[in-house]
């Protein structure tokens, strides 16, 4: 729109066209920098109304266009190809192999003769001269033999240094090699939703092949391990691409490429860069990689244990059970308690709390931050060595459903049937025709109810006539072996 301005003259229009000029030519990178506040100024007149107020956008951090072609010349010879050999086993199934790469290599062996062999490929990326590469665990899983061939036609034998299955990430060595160009490391952490991305991989033993696509999301799971945090870009990855690199535009690594949804068009994932980071000195020291321990069981938030918790947000990790004398109880962490930040990192959804205690040590200090009754508290916990996994309370396998006693009583509140349960606590045996109670189960043992113990079932209803009506009651309860909490909601009358 061109808003009409009384001008003194026709050489004052002139003038001032001629300046409006010069202010928006010149080069073209200047032009676009140059705030719009600015160039309002710039063709304003003193007898013009005053200009209209403009909003003024931060600059961007990365150029609209980049020159795709020479940023792929320079990382090339950074990316390598790998190909594993392995015996086959003649295991029943499906071959781990064939899901990620596809059929590969022998068919199989007279009877009697030699055990067949299967090759598979996978990418990996330089990470230091000397010829250490990464790559993704599972490209090397069980191999009995890993050759590598550089961008140049050279090949390598290496040898694998160190593995992290839970990560899906190994490094390897290999042997005799030296003066080897080197993958700059970037930081998935500054790494933005929409920011260009270039995969370079070998997509069905093809060789050097690279895809441009953009960051899509981030934080990813897709129940791929216990430490899923993926970066899903639409950059084009398939098999063969595992393990290799993800550059930014900088030709910075910002990622693994290590998995494609089935039956999905244009959705990979890659590993962040930092978490290579936080694992890689154990890698190359160790060969493994030793995780803390908090030693606690906890669940996600959800809404109505939001509200019956009251907390203003369904966000954190609700503790549902601690490890006698682990780092948690020790710490004076409780059940019940929400942790909502770890070093000062929150917590916003459960599954971070894992993430964020395993990239820590054992012994090695945390600060964590929880919230109980409504109140934040800050404890130091020292952590123990993670040896099975410990988290999510909720994932853990259901009981089988025993008979129901004889002795059946009723808690109109909750809508459930109940009974006494041997050793103390009410147990659930059904539910009220047309009650949906969702976080309870028949067979769930009930413990308390908003943190007051219950025995039996006199002292499950005492406790439930405590509680208002149209509010939602926290309930501790174990499920086999497993204790955690469900919020019901009591209905208003």
């Amino acid at each position: 729109m061109i808003q009409a301005v009384s001008f003194r003259s026709r050489a004052s229009v002139l003038a001032l066209l001629s300046m409006a000029a010069l202010s928006l030519g010149g080069c073209g990178q200047q032009a676009h920098a140059t705030p719009p506040s600015t160039q309002a100024a710039a063709v304003a007149s003193p007898d013009a109304a005053p200009p209209v107020s403009t909003v003024t956008l931060p600059p961007a951090p990365v150029p609209a266009t980049f020159d795709v072609a020479a940023l792929s010349d320079r990382v090339r010879p950074m990316v390598v190809n790998i190909t594993t050999t392995h015996e086959s086993v003649g295991r029943e199934g499906l071959d781990p192999f064939e899901f990620f790469f596809g059929p590969q290599g022998g068919r199989g062996a007279p009877r009697g003769g030699p055990r067949p062999t299967q090759t598979a490929l996978g990418t990996g990326f330089i990470i230091d001269p000397n010829g250490y590469v990464v790559t993704n665990e599972h490209v090397i899983h069980e191999a009995s033999g890993v050759r590598v061939r550089l961008a140049d036609e050279r090949e390598f034998e290496a040898e694998v240094v160190g593995r992290d299955p839970k990560l899906d990430l190994a490094l390897l060595r290999l042997k005799g090699a030296n003066g080897l160009p080197v993958a700059p490391l970037g930081s998935s952490e500054q790494l933005r939703v929409g920011e260009h991305v270039l995969a370079v991989g070998n997509p069905f033993g093809l060789g050097h092949t690279v895809t441009l696509g953009i960051v899509s999301a981030k934080a990813r799971a897709i129940g791929a391990g216990p430490y899923d945090d993926f970066i899903q870009t639409d950059a084009s990855i398939n098999p063969g691409n595992s393990g290799g690199p993800l550059f930014n535009w900088r030709g910075e690594v910002v990622g693994i490429n290590t998995a494609i949804r089935a039956g999905a068009n244009g959705i990979g994932f890659a590993i962040p860069i930092d978490a290579l980071k936080d694992v890689l000195p154990q890698l190359r020291e160790k060969g493994f990689v030793e995780r803390g321990k908090l030693g606690l069981l906890f669940q996600p938030v959800t809404r109505d244990l939001a509200a019956a918790l009251k907390l203003d947000a369904p966000r954190g990790a609700l503790v549902a059970e601690l490890e006698p004398g682990g780092a948690a109880a020790r710490a004076g962490i409780k059940a019940g308690d929400v942790i909502v930040e770890v070093n000062g990192v929150p917590i916003l959804h459960a599954e971070e709390l894992r993430r964020n205690v395993a990239r820590n040590a054992p012994g090695s200090e945390i600060k964590v931050t929880v919230v109980r009754a409504e109140k934040r508290h800050e404890v130091v916990a020292r952590l123990d060595a993670l040896q099975d996994e410990e988290g999510d309370a909720a994932s853990r396998p259901r009981p089988t459903q025993g008979a129901r006693p004889d002795r059946q009583q009723s808690a109109e509140k909750l809508g459930i049937q109940i009974s006494d349960a041997a050793g103390g606590g009410v147990r659930v045996d059904g539910f009220a025709s047309g009650i949906d109670v969702q976080e309870i189960q028949v067979g769930d043992v009930i413990l308390e109810v908003n943190g007051a113990p219950v025995k039996d079932v006199a002292g499950l209803r005492a406790a439930i006539a405590k509680v208002k009506d149209g509010s939602v009651a926290l309930l501790k309860v174990r499920r086999g072996k497993v204790v955690q909490f469900a919020a019901v909601p009591i209905p208003a009358r």
